[in-house]
Order: C-alpha cells, then sequence, then structure tokens
C-alpha cells in the first residue's frame, strides 16, 4: 500500500508540472476552453497585455494629475483665505482705531461744551479787536475738514497757535476750534470769534494773546 501512494502521488505531481508547463508555454490546460486555432480563450494575448499596460499607465497619469490640481487648489483656498483674514483684521483694526478717535473726538466736543457753559459770561467779557473790512466775511464753512493743522493768527498777523480739533453743533456746525497755542497750552477758541479764509489758508482770531493764555488755563 505504501508503494501504491508513493506512485500515485509521483503521478499527480508529474501531471501538475505538465499542466504549469502548458500554462507557462501557452498550450491549454487539459480541460481549458480553446479557440478555432487551439489558442486558450481565457487568457490575454500579448496585445491585449501591452494595451492594458498602456491603459494602467494612462490611469495612473491621470490620477497624478488630478491629485496635482487638488493640490493646487488647496494652496489656493489656502491661500485666498490667508489674505482674507489679513484683510478682515487691517478692517477691525481700522474700525478700532476710527471709533476710538470719534470717542476722543466726542471727548472733546463734551469739555469744550462744559467749558462754554460754565465760562460763557466771563468768554464774553474778553477783549477783542475790531476786524478787518477784507476779514468780515471769511466766517467758518460748514464741516471744513481743511481747518485742522492750520495756523492761528492774531489780527495784527502773528501766529499764536495752530488747529488741532474742531467742535460741532447738533446741526453739523463748526462751533469751536481746538488750537494749541505755541506755548503747548491749549485753548478752545468759539467760531465767532475766527474767521478763515480757505484760499489763503488763514485762520485769525480777534481775541487777545493774554486771553488767550487765560483761557487755556480754564478748566472744567
Amino acid at each position: 500500500m505504501i508503494v501504491t501512494k508513493s506512485t500515485l502521488s509521483a503521478a499527480a505531481m508529474i501531471l501538475l508540472m505538465g499542466s504549469v508547463s502548458f500554462a507557462q508555454s501557452g498550450n491549454p490546460v487539459p480541460g481549458e476552453r480553446v479557440d478555432a486555432n487551439g489558442m486558450p480563450t481565457a487568457r490575454s494575448t500579448p496585445a491585449e497585455q501591452a494595451q492594458t499596460v498602456e491603459l494602467n499607465k494612462q490611469v495612473g497619469a491621470q490620477n497624478d494629475a488630478a491629485d496635482a490640481k487638488a493640490a493646487t487648489s488647496d494652496a489656493k483656498a489656502a491661500a485666498d483665505n490667508a489674505q482674507y483674514q489679513a484683510q478682515q483684521q487691517q478692517y477691525e483694526g481700522q474700525l478700532r482705531q476710527s471709533q476710538a478717535q470719534q470717542r476722543d473726538y466726542q471727548d472733546r466736543t463734551a469739555a469744550y461744551n462744559s467749558l462754554q457753559n460754565r465760562y460763557a459770561a466771563e468768554r464774553a467779557a474778553y477783549r477783542r479787536g475790531v476786524w478787518p473790512s477784507r476779514y468780515v466775511k471769511w466766517v467758518i464753512v460748514d464741516r471744513d475738514a481743511g481747518l485742522i493743522g492750520e495756523r492761528v493768527q492774531l489780527i495784527t498777523g502773528t501766529n499764536v497757535g495752530t488747529v488741532i480739533d474742531t467742535a460741532h453743533t447738533a446741526g453739523g456746525k463748526v462751533s469751536a476750534l481746538l488750537v494749541k497755542l505755541d506755548s503747548d497750552k491749549i485753548v478752545w477758541i468759539d467760531a465767532s470769534d475766527v474767521r478763515y479764509n480757505r484760499a489763503d489758508g488763514i485762520v485769525m482770531t480777534n481775541l487777545d494773546r493774554a486771553d488767550l493764555r487765560h483761557m487755556a488755563d480754564e478748566r472744567v
């Protein structure tokens, strides 16, 4: 019995080797379907195998191109988002700065109104020079932004300070100028005590220099 099994095993190995040999050589394995020329129908021809390789290359190239395009799109989206965030931060910073300037302006206007109400009688008693005829019509234009930074003169032509801010009425008219005197003191000058020649950039007051210094020392 042992000899019989060995004989059968050897026969099976020979048959398997023969099948592998047939498969490797392109000949049909017993039981495998063949065409009219006797070639196996379930196997790819060399031409088909070459076509499959070429198709695989094309698919691989298309996948690589798609990956590259997706990477480019992702990079652009990231750059656009970074630019948007930077612009948003800049806008928010400008908004905060504008709000701070608005609060500062409101504080200055409130300070002027307090001074005006408190010292109205005293300011009415200040000495005022007579306007030269050519200056009488140079009243301040409503909301005139050109006032900031203009030098302020006495009616004698002597410079005494620089306009650094303005106050307005509820209707928007300029009601006073905040002037930094050349002595570094700060004083509010009512619009009625000022004439402004926008063409020449001349801001003139008919108040006395000494009175301006006294007004600058007033505190709320």
